[in-house]
């Protein structure tokens, strides 16, 4: 049980059967819909929170750090295309990542992804069927722990997975906030003009979240345009990430995860290509 980590009065993923969990998925649903981001402030209640920092502080040296530029789709240069095309556009990432094998299962991360009831309840949140939601297949990225240093941040890029869900677990002293464009792509669709159109400065359609230690947010972050500003200050940023798919046995690609995480096991290649749709990343 989840007790120690969890508050489960007000989160009650531990009782799928009341009308208080009932309330929550609609609730979290309509978020959803609207917007493709849902958050649950205090998930994760103030002891719990000790606890996610006290691990993130152990593994944190751990973590692959990467300086590099990148694109939104974290692709290579593709010179057919007009310079000004979103895949030719290429931004500084400073950023480092905590790879899943370096947490414990016993530590509260694991605990949390690996709870039984914490798959369903996420699954019942984004109103996705049994057959298209598992978790994700990575053995270096199923379960991580992004680590932002001062002047570090997360420029605009769409996630791999369809659905990322982060818990927040330690703030820096300012910066650091989550700006996203909602449901700006589609599995059919790019839409590189609109792409185009935010990464030339319209922020007509970002909307910018203030996350605080233990806040749960689900994110459909494969569709949604999204960027972490720099963090100032010399108190580390820590958030972890959950991740799952639709697709059973899905994981990382290749380049992406040597870009991510300093290293690919075979893993990696064997599972190369398994995808539900044919967007880039």
């Amino acid at each position: 049980m989840l007790q120690d980590l969890v508050d489960l009065g007000r989160y009650p993923i531990d009782r799928p059967d009341s009308p208080a969990y009932d309330r929550l998925i609609e609730d979290l649903r309509r978020e959803l819909e609207q917007d493709g981001c849902a958050v649950l402030p205090g998930f994760v209640h103030e002891a719990g929170v000790k606890l996610l920092v006290q691990e993130a502080e152990g593994v944190a040296p751990k973590a692959h750090r990467s300086f590099n530029r990148t694109n939104a789709y974290f692709t290579k240069d593709d010179p057919r295309l007009g310079i000004a095309h979103p895949i030719r556009r290429f931004y500084d990432r400073s950023n480092a990542f905590v790879p899943a094998d370096n947490l414990s299962k016993s530590g509260p991360l694991r605990r949390i992804y690996e709870f039984d009831g914490f798959l369903p309840f996420v699954r019942d949140a984004l109103n996705e069927p049994e057959d298209r939601f598992f978790r994700y297949d990575d053995p270096l990225a199923d379960v991580i722990i992004n680590v932002v240093e001062e002047g570090q941040g997360f420029p605009w890029h769409f996630d791999t997975n369809n659905y990322t869900v982060t818990l927040a677990i330690q703030n820096g002293e300012t910066g650091g906030a989550f700006e996203y464009v909602p449901n700006l792509r589609t599995a059919e669709n790019e839409n590189f003009e609109l792409v185009a159109s935010v990464l030339d400065g319209n922020m007509g359609r970002v909307r910018r979240l203030e996350l605080r230690p233990g806040d749960l947010q689900i994110f459909k972050g494969r569709y949604s345009l999204h960027r972490v500003a720099p963090v100032r200050g010399k108190r580390r940023r820590y958030v972890g990430i959950f991740s799952f798919v639709e697709a059973e046995g899905m994981c990382g690609g290749v380049e992406r995860t040597q870009q991510l995480y300093g290293r690919v096991l075979p893993h990696h290649y064997k599972r190369a290509g398994l995808r539900k749709d044919q967007l880039l990343d």
